[in-house]
């Protein structure tokens, strides 16, 4: 018999950002998707921070838009991923580092904790150099100040104590309004070749033979799936009330796929819309390998002095807009595999400030003018981990024995570790590559 666990209306920050949205089966299908929806929008965050930003610029502005298909490719993949994770989540009732804890060795158990927060750190890093950059664009600081003005978004998750769920989800869906309001002025502004867009869509290996443009596509895969998000999306769905039959769990993981898609298409067509406003502004022209360069550049190239300000401001909520998901990540992870809670601020001080000394001593060796290679370094990083996140997380979605009739089918398993593959000699090769360039 399936039951929510006890935790599954608080699976993050239990004391202090609470609740649970009841889902009747008697009730119709549009209050279905709309109760349902909200829980993507937080995963789909940590597919539109400033890594994916730095990646998706220079690969516009060297190859135009013949790399697009590669952020249409690599967002497909991230839907079926987090596809299995919520499925995981439901079918189960327990978030993927409860049963990770529960399946693996108490050895093996914190060496994958360790990896899960080596990536939010990561990830934190690029949301502080990303934030740190905008502040120094928007307000003229220098950027060690910008990344000291950063440690000060503590406050806004002590403002979030007793905050319910649905409040968290309207702030994301805000900043990603936010986001998008700012890119799409920009494509106005540049108005691009949508014809040579969508020439990009198709896929081709002309520009992948070109070793930059393999670096670049690698680098666009390895900042597209973070691995704390498979971690999060098997814990957040829990907090949508949905009964323990079977027919409640199966309309669940269907209504549930629906919010996924429709998210992460928001977050596929926002890198859309940066590489190809990149592609525009600068393919042809120059090459802009950090974000503070194509700041400076787009406003003689638009014609507007508000294009560099508008890149600004949607590169700062970019940022911002991830320290919520990377703090509730980090709870579910803590309480997943060692079964410890900590209030949300005191977890939130603990992963900036282990942020903010990579990022200091980052800008100190290599300058000021280095955010876009350390925001790709921190990607390599990230591409780490991922494998360890993927691997129990597909083999447990395969077992009959631990999901029923819910575990994926053979199709499903059998590209989920076809992608595992390629992402994991993708990301080796990035790693050698990047290590042997730098």
């Amino acid at each position: 018999m399936f039951t929510l666990p006890t935790h599954a209306t608080a699976p993050f920050c239990p004391s202090e950002v609470v609740g649970s949205v009841s889902v009747a089966q008697s009730d119709p299908v549009w209050k279905k998707v709309l109760r349902f929806a909200g829980p993507g929008l937080l995963i789909s965050i940590g597919y539109m921070d400033p890594g994916n930003w730095a990646t998706a610029i220079s690969a516009g502005s060297t190859f135009g838009y013949s790399l697009l298909f590669v952020v249409v490719l690599s967002s497909v993949s991230a839907m079926l991923l987090q596809s299995i994770s919520l499925r995981l989540g439901i079918a189960t009732g327990k978030d993927l580092a409860s049963l990770c804890s529960a399946q693996y060795s108490r050895r093996t158990s914190l060496l994958m904790w360790g990896f899960a927060e080596i990536s939010i750190i990561a990830c934190d890093i690029a949301e502080v150099l990303g934030c740190a950059l905008a502040f120094k664009l928007i307000l003229g600081v220098t950027l060690p100040v910008g990344i000291g003005i950063t440690a000060l978004d503590t406050v806004l998750v002590l403002g979030l104590k007793g905050a319910g769920f649905r409040k968290i989800e309207a702030i994301v869906l805000a900043l990603i309004a936010t986001i998008s309001s700012c890119l799409l002025a920009e494509l106005v502004l540049l108005q691009p070749c949508w014809d040579c867009a969508a020439q990009g869509l198709l896929p081709t290996m002309q520009t992948l033979e070109n070793i930059d443009g393999l670096y670049l596509a690698i680098g666009i895969l390895g900042a597209t799936v973070m691995p704390h998000n498979l971690y999060l999306h098997s814990s957040v769905v829990l907090t949508r009330k949905i009964g323990d039959s079977d027919a409640g769990r199966s309309a669940a993981i269907r209504f549930a796929n629906i919010d996924t898609i429709v998210s992460l298409s928001f977050a596929l067509l926002i890198n859309a819309a940066i590489l190809i406003m990149a592609a525009a502004a600068f393919h042809g022209k120059t090459v802009v390998t950090e974000l503070d360069d194509a700041y400076h550049l787009l406003d003689p190239v638009s014609g507007s002095a508000f294009a560099g300000l508008l890149f600004g401001i949607g590169l700062l909520a970019s940022g911002q807009s991830s320290t919520f998901t990377g703090t509730i990540a980090g709870q579910v992870i803590l309480d997943g595999f060692l079964k410890k809670k900590i209030p949300c601020w005191q977890r939130r001080m603990a992963t900036r400030a282990l942020a903010l000394i990579p990022a200091w001593i980052g800008v100190a060796v290599w300058g000021e003018h280095s955010v876009g290679r350390l925001l790709i370094l921190s990607q390599v990083v990230l591409s780490l981990q991922l494998p360890f996140v993927m691997y129990p997380m597909i083999k447990m979605a395969s077992s009959e024995r631990l999901m029923g009739r819910f575990q994926t089918s053979p199709i499903v398993q059998s590209i989920a570790w076809f992608l595992f593959f390629i992402i994991s000699a993708a990301n080796l090769w990035l790693i050698l590559h990047t290590f042997d360039v730098m």
